[in-house]
């Protein structure tokens, strides 16, 4: 996917300023999408389990990015008060999803929001283990207290048949 492509995917109005956490960011794909939708002065933490490279990436001017190799799925991971969380392609790699949810939203202001990208699928395999429909995110978040989910676009999957989704989350 290209970086126009991964903005139009998350693309979302009014996403506010503040330090945001995009989790299993990768090489910073979506860090970096997220870096232009965001207002100047915001600062995202891009992490992951894999070791810490440079963005390939250009990053707005009066955006701070830093990387983290850390693995959030640990219950011992911490966060600080956050403005927002992306998950892109991460959170079908969780098995205990709802309880992932709940820590990491006591992250969240009371204002937060989270912007997921998953596959439209109940299938698994080797690469989506854990697959989540926009319907069943839905009832995830509700349980968590989010009651207002938004689809904010959709794409067709290159490396799979069916379509991938982005939704934002918020209380």
């Amino acid at each position: 996917m290209e970086i126009k492509e991964a903005i139009a995917l998350i693309h979302a109005e009014g996403l506010q300023a503040g330090t945001w956490a995009d989790l299993g960011c990768g090489e910073g794909l979506f860090s970096v999408a997220l870096a232009h939708l965001l207002p100047p002065g915001s600062t995202i933490l891009a992490i992951d389990q894999q070791p810490v490279k440079p963005l390939p990436y250009s990053i707005p001017a009066g955006i701070s990015v830093m990387r983290q190799q850390a693995d959030f799925s640990l219950t011992n991971f911490q966060l600080p008060a956050l403005q927002g969380i992306v998950m892109a392609n991460s959170l079908h790699y969780i098995t205990d999803k709802p309880n992932l949810i709940k820590r990491l939203a006591q992250s969240l202001t009371d204002d937060g929001t989270f912007i997921i990208v998953e596959y439209e699928t109940t299938q698994a395999n080797p690469w989506v283990p854990y697959p989540i429909t926009l319907q069943a995110l839905t009832e995830l978040f509700r349980e968590a207290g989010f009651t207002n989910t938004i689809k904010l676009g959709e794409r067709n999957s290159v490396y799979r048949s069916g379509k991938m989704y982005a939704a934002r989350i918020s209380r």
